[in-house]
């Protein structure tokens, strides 16, 4: 079994109540009591809310972009079976008790009014870093317009990803993968 460090088990602790009490509902009193450390020691490793939000998001970074490869499946398909993989998967993932929608966009709104706040900025570039592997994987796998068809993608997901949160309806991103499946098919056959 892996030892979790001190600073692991903050952040752990942090992303699990910022993805189900919101960023600014939690305390770094409840921080240091989910981790099981004082308070004293999230200030050793942190020197604010703001920077453990944007180290956690950091974090989830790395984890989410090989979720989404893994869903996506190998670059060897064609751009429709990529985009069915990956849309297929995101309603696995909305369709259960636990969805709470993308932790990235829940932070990025509740911050909207500050767009310099580093985990603001840690959202953004998540989001960025998605859309530029999509457009990999579909330039690869012969996809003429692969930027345009990543960014399309990259609004029916979190469209269909907020729209099935506010709702409590996967089917949104049933739809949305639809969507993204018929402009794929329009792009292969002109």
């Amino acid at each position: 079994m892996t030892q979790v460090s001190t600073r692991g088990k903050i952040l752990n602790a942090a992303y699990s109540l910022f993805r189900k009490e919101g960023f600014t509902r939690v305390s770094m009193d409840a921080i240091a009591e989910r981790a099981g450390v004082t308070k004293r020691t999230v200030y050793y490793h942190f020197k604010s809310k703001d920077d453990i939000a944007a180290d956690v998001m950091t974090d989830q970074n790395d984890f989410l972009l090989r979720q989404f490869q893994e869903w996506a499946g190998s670059a060897q398909q064609t751009p429709v079976q990529i985009v069915s993989n990956l849309f297929a998967r995101l309603y696995e993932w909305a369709d259960s008790e636990n969805y709470l929608g993308s932790g990235f966009t829940r932070i990025a709104t509740e911050l909207a009014d500050r767009p310099g706040h580093p985990a603001r900025r840690a959202g953004s570039s998540h989001k960025k870093q998605v859309e530029q592997w999509l457009a990999g994987q579909l330039l690869e796998a012969g996809y003429a317009n692969a930027v345009g068809g990543a960014r399309s993608c990259a609004m029916l997901i979190e469209g269909s990803m907020i729209l099935a949160l506010i709702h409590t309806d996967a089917t949104y991103i049933q739809a949305a993968g639809q969507a993204a499946s018929t402009l794929m098919e329009a792009i292969e056959t002109d």
